[in-house]
């Protein structure tokens, strides 16, 4: 699951309303006031709203400005109000909203920065000797993280399969987002699409050949088909030779390279039952898969010596491979960790 991580930072806008629109003026620096305060007090809850109730007062009076829109959506999402946020980011990207405005600037003779509307802007520079240095910037669009933050929700609300599609579209229009590339392989993977979700890794994987955790994520990918257990083991050897200690990799690479434990002793017994020799070779067979798990057992054991899990694993292993000084030495420790547990 994606953390909701936003830097918080709301966009400005101004309006002027015309006299005779004297009431819904007056309303509208209200709930913005009052939605500005809140939300510097760190009040998102309240803030949200009031940024909404200042966004339907330009609307009504033929102003709307999807800036409020877009302010109320970061409150809600911080606020994690993730139902409301997420309503209003599908609102926005469907509106097309990218949130930049153009800034008219220019210098007064004491060197200070002073900001204008375009047309006394336009005036000012075409006649005025009092300002130098005219300025007209473009703000940076906000449009990529819109699909950033409304595929961090879906996510968040298990919504997988919107977070695919919002992600791919996302992706068509900045194919080199990171963080959205980022989301597609958890998108992919939490919906259930694991050959996408592979494709997403082996990608990475071509630009960073050094990321342990992509190494693992495929190294899980194949472990999954036994026709790819084989290359899920030099998957997991990667991501432990990137990172010596990570657990879960070794875990992966034991029960990888023993394979299917149940499958494997039903099919001894049925053998055993009419042909001896085949079954004993099934024996030797499974001995042999875990005498070869047995160095990744020892080594998962050596990083994690308090895991029951890994203590159990081991025992079990030097168990069926007949090291019996060893399994006795297995089955004190993890008596130990239990009795620790019962405490």
């Amino acid at each position: 699951m994606k953390k909701l991580i936003l830097g918080i930072a709301i966009l400005a806008s101004s309006f002027t309303f015309a006299q005779k629109d004297k009431d819904a003026s007056a309303k509208f620096d209200a709930a913005n006031k009052a939605a500005m305060d809140a939300f510097n007090a760190k009040n998102y809850a309240v803030a949200a709203p009031k940024f909404l109730e200042a966004y339907e007062i330009l609307k009504a009076n033929g102003k709307a400005d999807e800036t409020y829109k877009y302010n109320a959506a970061i409150s809600y999402a911080v606020n994690n109000n993730i139902p409301e946020a997420t309503k209003l980011y599908e609102e926005l990207i469907a509106a097309n909203y990218t949130g930049e405005q153009t800034t008219y600037t220019a210098k007064d003779k004491q060197g200070q920065v002073q900001s204008f509307d375009k047309t006394m802007w336009t005036t000012l520079k075409g006649k005025s000797k009092d300002y130098t240095d005219f300025k007209e910037e473009k703000t940076p669009s906000v449009e990529p993280e819109l699909y950033e933050t409304l595929a961090t929700l879906y996510l968040n609300s298990k919504q997988n399969d919107k977070a695919v599609a919002l992600i791919e579209k996302g992706l068509s229009k900045f194919p080199n987002n990171a963080k959205l590339k980022d989301f597609q392989g958890t998108a992919y993977y939490a919906s259930g699409n694991n050959d996408k979700f592979a494709t997403v890794i082996k990608e990475q994987l071509a630009k960073d050949p050094n990321n342990a955790e992509n190494w693992y994520n495929l190294g899980v990918l194949q472990s999954k088909n036994p026709a790819s257990a084989a290359e899920a083991e030099v998957s997991f050897k990667k991501a432990i030779e990137l990172k010596p200690d990570f657990s879960n990799a070794y875990l992966n690479l034991v029960y990888t390279t023993i394979g299917d434990e149940d499958a494997a002793v039903k099919k001894i017994n049925e053998t055993n039952r009419t042909d001896k020799a085949a079954g004993t070779k099934l024996i030797e067979e499974r001995r042999a898969r875990f005498a070869k798990a047995l160095p990744y057992a020892e080594s998962w054991y050596k990083v994690q010596p308090e895991n029951i899990d890994a203590v159990s694993t081991l025992k079990d292993i030097y168990t069926i491979t007949k090291n019996t000084e060893k399994a006795a030495a297995m089955k004190a420790k993890l008596a130990e960790l239990e009795a620790k547990q019962t405490k």
